[in-house]
Formats: C-alpha cells, structure tokens, sequence
C-alpha cells in the first residue's frame, strides 16, 4: 500500500473538476503538491486552503515551458498528469483549431511533460506515474474526433511505458474514468450514463494511486460495456455502413 504523506507529486491539470478534488484529497493525506494548469486564479484560489501546496503555471503546449517547469518542480516523487482540453465534435462538422488542441492537451503534453519527467525517474530508480485517460479511449464513438483518438494514443502510451520500465523503480499507472460532471460534460447534449461527482471520481482516483496495479476503470459496470465493445465485430458496431 502507498502512502502519500510526506511525498511531493507534480499535479498537471489541477485547477479544477477531478484535478482540483485530486489536490484536495491528496493534501488532506499530508502530501506536498505542485498544482500547475493555464489558469493561474484557479490554482491560487485552490492554493490559499490547501496546506502543503505551490503554484507552478503552465501550458503543458509549450514545449520550453514544460521543460523550464520541469526543471523548477526540483525532486518529486510521482507526477498526475491529467490536463485534458474537451469538445464533442462530428466528423461532419470538423474544426482543425478545436480537434488539434485537444490532440496537443491530452497526448502531446503529455508526452512533453513524461519526456522530461521519465528519465529522471529512471536515473534515481524511483517514480510514481498516473496518466488520467478516459474510457473513450478503448473505442472510436461518435463526436469524438480530436478527444477519443488523442486518449486512445494515451492509452497506448501507458501501455508501453508499463511494458519498458517494468524492470525499474518506475510505476505507470492509468486511471480511465468515465463521465464525470464538470464544466466540460456540461457541453454535452447526450446521455451520460452512471455520471459521476469530482468527489467520488477524485477517490477513486486516489484508491487506483494507493497500489502499483496498472490499470484503473471505473465505474463499474458501465467500464465493462464500453470495453466490450473492443470485442464486438465491425458489422455489429457500424451496423448499416
């Protein structure tokens, strides 16, 4: 079981929804956390009542940013990556703009943020990773172009990091929640089945932290039915295409 008092984690995606009930729920374990996002009222508000917290503003698009906040967090002991930027969008009414920023929030910066964050780990031999994808990643769906495909190349990102430092200190964790009611579901005109609060999301998240297990899920069993999908032939899923 990981404790998480007295560790310092670098929280990407902090100033609101699931990052900021993330921040939350890890100060209240005794953990020192670095909340960095865009929107520097946001973190200073979240801040000024959280014990233990610093402000580090970034644009995780920003390649020099990412590496000059890199640079400044100093010794961490695990890094939350969990910016993620959402719009629901059809591939009849596609806006490059929209669909590549989502692309560059969710796995690009990602990828600049792990780039400079992984080695380190791999150099002391110790360092905890949680990439917050989605359960969309595990299948195209309709009006999630940009969304889907950018937390789908997360997915496989996590994968892989699982398979190439399983011989180190390193753990890699992914943590693929469901819907969740925040600003950004709040633009959606469909169903959300099983929707959750930050709260309970944000527990759970912290839960899937407490163990090196790989893969999180939730919830259960709307998790199973999308996963399901991955197994269902081509013409069931685009039935009459």
């Amino acid at each position: 079981m990981i404790e998480f008092a007295g560790k310092t984690y670098w929280l990407i995606g902090a100033s609101e929804g699931l990052g900021r009930s993330i921040a939350e729920q890890l100060s209240e374990e005794g953990a020192q956390v670095i909340l960095s996002a865009r929107n520097g009222e946001r973190l200073a508000s979240l801040c000024s009542s959280l014990p233990g917290t610093r402000v580090l503003i970034l644009d995780v698009t920003d390649t020099d940013a990412v590496r000059a906040a890199a640079k400044s967090v100093g010794r961490i002991d695990g890094v939350i990556y969990n910016a993620g930027a959402y719009d629901p969008m059809s591939a009849k009414e596609w806006d490059s703009r929209t669909a590549l920023q989502m692309a560059d929030v969710n796995f690009m910066g990602a990828m600049r943020v792990l780039g400079e964050v992984t080695p380190r780990f791999v150099a002391q031999d110790h360092g905890d990773i949680t990439l917050i994808g989605s359960l969309a990643g595990y299948r195209g769906l309709p009006k999630a172009v940009g969304y889907g495909a950018s937390k789908a190349a997360l997915v496989s990102l996590a994968e892989t990091m699982r398979h190439d430092l399983k011989d180190t200190g390193v753990t890699v964790r992914l943590i693929n929640p469901g819907f969740i009611k925040t600003r950004l579901t709040k633009k959606n005109d469909f169903s959300m089945p099983m929707l959750m609060s930050v709260e309970d999301a944000g527990a759970r998240v912290l839960q899937a932290m407490r163990k090196t297990k790989f893969r999180t899920d939730f919830p259960r069993p709307f998790s199973w039915v999308l996963k399901g999908l991955s197994y269902l032939p081509d013409w069931v899923v685009y039935r009459g295409k």
